[in-house]
């Protein structure tokens, strides 16, 4: 059975939030008469009590008022109830309140925050088991300033009841804000407070533009040093386009090197190569890195390398081009061997946002990039470097190329990538014939064929209305060109 909620609606009195286990008979979404639910879960006949009691009123033989009236019904559906499992040897299914605190937090755990707000109101056990502490390992705090946002927030109000009550119960924090400086401090304001707790997760993010980076630098470390200092068993932190800087990371492995399994921090200007290399050289359980290419050093590749280090699993690197003609640096190819040797299965992610005059440091040489993103427009040139030197690429995505047909390029990639499992093609162009080929070269494997239809030039032997048949012939499924872009 699947837990969910309902509203019941009693006849002359006010809206009653309860909780039921769906059934075929009863939807979540839809508010339902007391019979139904009666029928669904077999409990004391209310709404007889309630006609009957209505019906004495309307007699002349009560004169009590409403609340009066209401303690009589729930008195007598708790006599009825008990003399009915006194009768049967089965429990009574009428008391709500008597509910074990197990199955209340596990049917807590199914309803929305609200939801489970306007749960607590019911009676006095139930509002015990909303602040039980599980509820409260994992939160997400919605920060949107109404002006900016048309996105839901959590309410202030629960935000003081949180931090006075549950606040040393939180493990798994994320704080989502919108594009207003207020909700950036606003975040910044709770994460002070957060003296009690040890967290396990902290994710910042920014729905729309950087807020975090709008917040005063000292204001924002000084909140993060909170967290940083408190939480002795930090695993996860995604810090993206935030003001962190070297001093604060200095007081993260201080605190937390022993547990830190994952960090993401691209666009996070006021972070040197050394910041986090001390991250690297202290933090021997990281297996998630995401950071800026201006952040990559060979030094950091030969200590994530290192013997006392756990082999990574994904690294992901943003190349991004703040400034046309911006000139990158190199890494060395043997750094890039250490790391295949120390941790052969990991992912290389690299996303491309370059003009094409600045991809001159790249794919020279061999590099085990398995996902590639570009979402600028990249040369023919750089292209066929990317078929020549990316042996371990699994997924290629390409925005925007221009007017010169990818044939030979194509060709290529399907040649000497042989682990090429899915590709994406945005603004470019490729004849029928040559992308045929490519598809026919790389078989099956390719489960991922995201083709804008204007991407694909008829020629000689193909047309737009017959590829599509030749193409699902090599895949072993049916294909179509894209419409829009997936990716």
């Amino acid at each position: 059975m699947k837990l969910g909620s309902c509203i019941v609606k009693t006849p002359g009195h006010r809206t009653r939030f309860l909780l039921c286990a769906k059934s075929p008979q009863v939807c979540s979404s839809t508010t339902i008469s007391i019979q139904a639910l009666l029928q669904t879960l077999a409990v004391a006949p209310w709404d007889s009590e309630m006609k009957r009691m209505k019906g004495d009123e309307e007699g002349g033989t009560s004169s009590k008022s409403p609340p009066e009236a209401c303690k009589k019904v729930r008195k007598q559906m708790r006599e009825e109830s008990e003399a009915a499992a006194g009768a049967t040897g089965e429990s009574s299914g009428g008391d709500w309140a008597r509910l074990p605190q197990e199955l209340l937090l596990h049917i807590f755990q199914y309803l929305p925050l609200l939801d489970r707000a306007y749960a607590s109101q019911v009676c006095r056990g139930w509002n015990q088991a909303f602040h039980m502490p599980e509820l409260w390992r994992c939160f997400e705090f919605e920060l949107n300033q109404p002006a900016s946002s048309y996105l839901k927030a959590t309410h202030p109000d629960l935000i003081k009841q949180i931090i006075k009550r549950h606040s040393n119960h939180l493990q798994y924090v994320s704080f989502k804000v919108d594009s207003s400086t207020e909700s950036a401090e606003a975040a910044c304001d709770i994460l002070s407070q957060l003296v009690n707790c040890s967290l396990k997760t902290l994710g910042l993010i920014s729905t729309a533009r950087p807020s975090f980076m709008e917040v005063p630098k000292s204001h924002f470390i000084s909140a993060l040093t909170v967290v940083f200092v408190n939480s002795k068993s930090l695993s996860s932190l995604k810090i993206d386009d935030t003001p962190v800087d070297d001093p604060s990371l200095k007081v993260l492995v201080a605190n937390n090197s022993d547990t830190l399994k994952l960090l993401k921090m691209s666009s996070c200007p006021h972070v040197s190569p050394a910041g986090i290399l001390c991250v690297a050289d202290q933090c021997h359980g990281l297996r998630e890195l995401a950071l800026n290419y201006h952040l990559l050093s060979d030094e950091l590749l030969l200590a994530l390398s290192s013997e006392k280090h756990v082999h990574l699993e994904h690294l992901r690197i943003d190349v991004v081009s703040e400034n046309p003609g911006q000139h990158f640096h190199t890494i060395k190819r043997s750094s890039w061997d250490a790391m295949v040797r120390h941790s052969p299965k990991f992912n290389l992610v690299m996303y491309f946002f370059l003009y094409e005059d600045e991809f001159g440091p790249f794919f020279n040489e061999e590099i085990p990039v398995t996902h590639l993103y570009f979402g600028r427009s990249v040369s023919k040139e750089v292209l066929g470097r990317v078929g020549l030197h990316c042996p371990r690429l699994v997924e290629l995505v390409v925005c925007a190329n221009g007017l010169r047909p990818l044939d030979e390029e194509l060709i290529r990639i399907a040649k000497h990538c042989t682990q090429l499992s899915a590709i994406g093609l945005g603004e470019c162009e490729v004849s029928c014939s040559a992308f045929v080929e490519f598809v026919k070269m790389c078989g099956r494997r390719l489960s991922q064929l995201s083709i804008m239809e204007e991407v694909l030039i008829p020629d000689h032997k193909y047309s737009l209305d017959e590829i599509h048949w030749e193409v699902s012939k090599h895949l072993g499924r049916v294909w179509f060109p894209d419409m829009m872009p997936t990716w």
